[in-house]
């Protein structure tokens, strides 16, 4: 595991064998090895599609905690940070070429991991990983077709003999700067931090052991693996101390504020101060006034949400290899992993209008108001036995935090058979079962006949007494500042959470044949090397399970849910070297691919192939290329997320055609964000236009997940490239190939904000059906234990039209012996995006998104984005110094698209400030010291200049995102400081 960390990216031509130690010798040449995108074992092998290769010296370069982390570096893959992002389960999953979880199958070791997009890639140990191979094109014909956008397949170190200790510890080390985040929090009366900090610790140990048996014809290894992190709040980020926006074009930033106030939100529903947003004084005065209007009259709603969770995972497995002769080697391989995260959020009492219409009620000649008070609420009855409807909300900041909890629970096992026959032949039986147990628990939720007993309270001899409820009814002062009261929480909250679990499952059993038919002498006269055939079958039986209790139902609706699926595939492949170590041409090379794919849930059967050539007219330069054709069925995690439907609201948005508060002046009001045309297209009414009674609680509307139907897509990918290896300059690898990914009737997910932005810009039924409105009142909130029909945005999983992925790959590797002065090794890996294109129907305009973000484009991928890693090596390998250059393209918002981009926004909308993420580029700096073979140490600091992240505004609204001002391309939480060691026995 020790020596140079220079192999980030390797042009594949041939790779190890996908079960050999980490190590092999001389006599290992000769072997039969395994290279990704083919079930075909042969000496030799090539690979006619691109393949990037991470490798454990990169890995641990980087010091990375997770498997997320390290393949975020890579330009294949569209990052992804589920261990940051508030609501996730923490599952961690990859996506290549921005073309969605479902349509890149990750594999351990040629195997399926599991179900597809849901199993966890975190059951992996970083630590274990020889290598990543990521091939970026498509490989249905060999893996199926899901593997639409390209194969992820890690690759296991096993065989070990001896015992080894492996750890890493790293903080991040950031200086918390003044910004224009920091300028908008104070005008909003939160906290800024400010300084250095040291934040954010985490630690990894893992410990593997392994021991040969019979002459090295038994292996059995095992491992264990513990890692955790320190929890990091947003609040901790200069960056984002509040999440901003702009309320109107190019206007000032400013800070969202919440009505869940520490003081207490107090809004009367009668009287001459029916419908005013008022909040206890502060300063304890007894006096209600404006919401926001002095410090403390208004809450920070995202300041303790995780930038990094907390959390903590436990890895265990092994390996064992019997190899009981040429033609019969036993295998197998366990895995399992327990993962734990949690969010914290403050303890609330939630409006009125979660558990109903019903307003909440106190009576005039409550103990706990003040003259002032009752008169506000009550007007000419304060002080009698009146009861009056009010609305509250309450935020307990003194008390412990409540917290969103999420665990995941899965194995994986595996088994087979495999061996060489009749000289010519191999073949491999394998299977697997794998399993994942996802639980998220949700904070406690405020028993409703409880909360309204103790909002109505009589003076009882001087003390204050619940009306009803008894002796089990505890008093609340809502009109108290502060009133942290522990013991109205512990009585009126539910003392077991809601929870909600998926169970995702899969077995797979396959078989694979294997044969050189020059064996035969069935081969090209021009040709070396025979014809080489593989067959398979494969047999997949997948299954879903969504269950949750009933608090969680009583929060967000929906109905507990069970998914099966079946799938039979059989597959053939060929390679066909035509010409080889010939004068006029040393490799002419074609091979091809079938399969056949029949899901017990859709008619008929589907039908995957491929085309492949290779062809090197010189050793210096290899030419290859390939068509793969896909017609690909909704993976069992598509349908669920399609059909199954409950209700949130977390990530949501206000009515764009709702009069809503100024942040900035409390009391005023800013107009919609949406024309009157647009509104006219949701079904609003004209005369409602405008209107403050369309405001969601809180700015957010609620969103329906699920209720679509799902149809197979059709995907075509094709690449070809070059490969350059010039003798005049030894040690030199360039390849560079052009990748074409085309889908028809392609499976998207469509978010609230994506119906929403299309209905307001467009006001296309296609995008405006998303937007379904209460009948009579048209607003957009209704409570999700009624399961409701109306009073909603929807979100989810449905059929679009077309999308596309097109673009350049560029991969070097150079290596330069320097004689005494040791060795430098260079390796790069760069993407250049031509072409993100997508049409949700034939009725909207296509659009082009390379090198935009912002509405109609997402987070966005910018046109160029390159890694560099050069290394230095003393002559033993004793030090390695590596520095790593990390670079993103510029991208500008989509308000500001060139008009041939179909992206719907014209002059009218452009911007003139926060319109664009220049390019940036970040420094890793990694030294590794070998002492005495047996121990390694390693010191690395990445982002070593600090950098913040980009400014976004209006991140929820314009991308979907949750709070965090930017996205997560970026590194978010500053310089990072890794301090690593490894100790062989």
């Amino acid at each position: 595991m020790a020596g140079t960390a220079h192999a980030q990216v390797v042009p594949v031509e041939a790779l190890p064998d996908t079960n050999a130690a980490s190590t092999t010798t001389d006599e290992d040449a000769d072997k039969a090895i395994v290279v990704t995108g083919t079930r075909i074992v042969r000496p030799n092998n090539k690979s006619a599609a691109p393949i990037a290769t991470v490798t454990s010296q990169e890995i641990q370069a980087q010091g990375a905690t997770t498997i997320e982390e390290v393949l975020n570096r890579l330009p294949q893959v569209a990052p992804n940070a589920e261990q940051n992002y508030a609501e996730s389960s923490g599952r961690q999953r990859i996506k290549l070429r921005s073309l969605g979880f479902e349509r890149t199958l990750t594999l351990v070791d040629g195997l399926r991991l599991g179900i597809q997009n849901g199993m966890d890639v975190g059951i992996i140990p970083a630590s274990l990983v020889e290598r990543i191979d990521v091939l970026s094109g498509g490989a249905s014909s060999v893996y199926g077709s899901d593997a639409v956008s390209g194969v992820v397949n890690f690759i296991l170190k096993k065989n070990f003999d001896g015992v080894e200790l492996n750890g890493n510890y790293s903080f991040y080390n950031h200086q918390n700067r003044e910004n224009p985040v920091t300028d908008a929090a104070r005008r909003a009366f939160f906290q800024t931090p400010l300084g250095m900090t040291n934040d954010g610790a985490r630690m990894d140990v893992t410990m593997t052991a392994g021991k040969s048996f019979l002459d090295n014809r038994v292996n059995l290894t095992g491992f264990f693996s513990y890692r955790q992190s320190d929890l990091l709040p947003q609040g901790a980020r200069s960056w984002s101390a509040c999440e901003v926006t702009q309320p109107t074009k190019d206007s000032a930033l400013t800070c969202t504020r919440s009505q869940y106030t520490q003081v207490g939100t107090i809004i009367p529903g009668s009287g001459a101060n029916a419908g005013r947003v008022l909040v206890n004084n502060p300063n304890g005065s007894g006096n209600l006034i404006p919401w926001g209007s002095v410090a403390g009259a208004a809450a920070n709603p995202f300041d303790e949400f995780a930038a990094q969770r907390e959390f903590n995972r436990i890895n265990a497995g092994g390996f064992l290899t019997i190899d009981l002769s040429e033609a019969a080697e036993i295998y197998s391989t366990f895995l399992a992993y327990r993962d734990r995260s949690q969010n914290p959020t403050p303890l609330r009492v939630y409006p009125s209008g979660i558990y109903g219409s019903t307003p909440y009620q106190v009576n005039c000649n409550n103990p706990f108001l003040s003259a002032s008070q009752g008169q506000t609420l009550c007007g000419g009855a304060a002080g009698t036995n009146t009861l009056v409807p009010f609305n509250l909300l309450y935020r307990f900041d003194g008390l412990p935090p409540a917290y969103n909890k999420f665990e995941n629970l899965g194995y994986r096992v595996t088994g087979g058979i495999r061996g060489k026959v009749l000289k010519a032949w191999n073949y491999d039986i394998a299977g697997v079962y794998s399993a994942n147990r996802s639980t998220d628990s949700y904070p406690p939720f405020p028993n409703e006949d409880r909360l309204r007993q103790s909002l109505i309270v009589d003076n009882v001899g001087g003390v204050p007494t619940c009306r009803t409820g008894g002796a089990a009814c505890v008093p609340f002062n809502p009109f108290r500042p502060y009133n942290n009261a522990a013991a109205f929480v512990d009585s009126v909250y539910e003392s077991v959470d809601g929870r909600q679990i998926s169970k995702p499952s899969m077995w797979q059993v396959l078989g694979t044949v294997s044969g050189d038919l020059g064996e035969y002498g069935i081969k090209s006269p021009f040709a070396d090397q025979g014809v080489a055939i593989a067959a398979g079958v494969e047999f997949r039986a997948e299954r879903f399970i969504s269950t949750a209790d009933a608090q969680f139902r009583l929060t967000n609706g929906g109905t507990d849910a069970r998914f099966t699926q079946n799938v039979v595939e059989g597959n053939v492949e060929a390679q066909l070297p035509l010409v080889e170590d010939q004068s006029w041409t040393q490799l002419l090379q074609v091979n091809l691919g079938y399969r056949k794919s029949k899901y017990n849930r859709l008619d008929g059967a589907f039908d995957t192939w491929k085309v492949e050539g290779l062809w090197a007219p010189i050793d210096d330069i290899t030419l290859r290329g390939s068509i793969n054709k896909a017609q690909a069925a909704p993976s069992l995690i598509q349908a669920v997320q399609a059909s199954n439907i409950n209700y949130v609201t977390v990530g949501s948005r206000n009515d764009p055609c709702a009069t809503t508060p100024d942040p900035q002046n409390p009391g005023r009001f800013l107009a919609p964000t949406a024309s009157i045309e647009a509104c006219r297209a949701t079904g609003l009414p004209d005369n409602l236009y405008g209107s403050q009674t369309l405001n969601c609680p809180d700015a957010l509307c609620t969103i329906r997940n699920g209720g679509f139907n799902l149809t197979p897509e059709t995907a075509y990918t094709k690449t070809f490239g070059v490969v350059l290896r010039p003798r005049f300059l030894p040690g030199l690898t360039v390849s560079i190939d052009r990748f074409l990914i085309d889908l028809n009737d392609s499976i998207s997910y469509f978010s609230a904000g994506d119906f929403v932005n299309g209905c307001v810009q467009t006001q296309n039924p296609y995008y405006c059906r998303g937007i379904v409105r209460n009948p009579g009142s048209y607003t957009l909130f209704s409570p999700a234990a009624s399961n409701p029909t109306t009073g909603f945005i929807i979100q989810g999983t449905s059929n679009g039209y077309k999308s596309d992925s097109h673009g350049w790959d560029f991969q070097g590797q150079y290596a330069l012996n320097l004689d005494t002065a040791g060795r430098l090794d260079l390796s790069f890996n760069g993407t250049l995006m031509t072409s993100i294109g997508s049409q949700e129907s034939p009725t909207v305009t296509a659009r082009q998104c390379v090198g935009y973000y912002g509405p109609f484009c997402g987070e966005g991928f910018p046109k160029w984005v390159h890694g560099l890693r050069t290394t230095w090596s003393t002559q033993d390998n004793v030090v390695n110094i590596s520095l790593n250059w990390r670079h993103q393209g510029p991208m500008t918002i989509t308000f500001n698209a060139d008009a041939d981009t179909g992206i719907p926004y014209g002059p009218a909308n452009r911007r003139s400030t926060y319109n664009r993420i220049e390019a940036y580029d970040y420094f890793d700096l990694a030294t590794t010291f070998n002492v005495a073979k047996r121990f390694v140490l390693r010191l690395a600091v990445n982002n070593l200049f600090d950098r913040d992240p980009p400014l976004i505004p209006n991140s929820r609204s314009e991308l979907g995102l949750l709070r965090n001002n930017t996205v997560f391309r970026y590194d978010l939480l500053g310089r990072q400081i890794v301090a690593g060691a490894t100790v062989r026995f």
